[in-house]
C-alpha cells in the first residue's frame, strides 16, 4: 500500500495531491510530505483529497497535526475535494466544524 503525493508550490501557496488510501502504514507519508510545508512562511497549504478514497484515524490525526502547524505558522490549512467516504468521516467526529473545506 503506498500514496501517490505530488507538491506544487505557487507563490504563497502550496497544493498537496494525494491519491491512495490514508492509513496507518501511508500517514507517515503525507506527513512527511506536510510538514516542510509550515517551515517554508507559505500563506495557504491546500490538500486536495478527491482521490483518496479511504482514510483511517492515523491518516485523520495527521490532518489535524498539519491543522495545529498552520496555526503556529499563521497560514491556512485547506482541505479540497473530499470523497464522499472521507467527508462522512470528518462529519461524523464533527471536524467538518474545525477544518477550513473547500468542495
Amino acid at each position: 500500500m503506498s500514496l501517490h503525493i505530488e507538491t506544487e508550490h505557487v507563490e504563497k501557496e502550496a497544493t498537496v495531491s494525494v491519491k491512495g488510501d490514508v492509513t496507518i502504514q501511508t500517514s507517515p507519508e503525507l506527513r512527511n510530505a506536510l510538514q516542510p510545508l509550515f517551515a517554508s512562511n507559505l500563506e495557504v497549504v491546500r490538500v486536495i483529497l478527491n482521490d483518496v478514497k479511504f482514510m483511517d484515524s492515523s491518516g485523520i490525526a495527521t490532518l489535524v497535526e498539519g491543522l495545529q502547524w498552520s496555526k503556529t505558522s499563521g497560514g491556512r490549512f485547506v482541505l479540497a475535494g473530499l470523497s464522499e467516504t472521507v467527508r462522512d468521516v470528518f462529519e461524523l467526529a464533527k471536524l467538518d466544524t474545525i477544518f477550513e473545506i473547500e468542495g
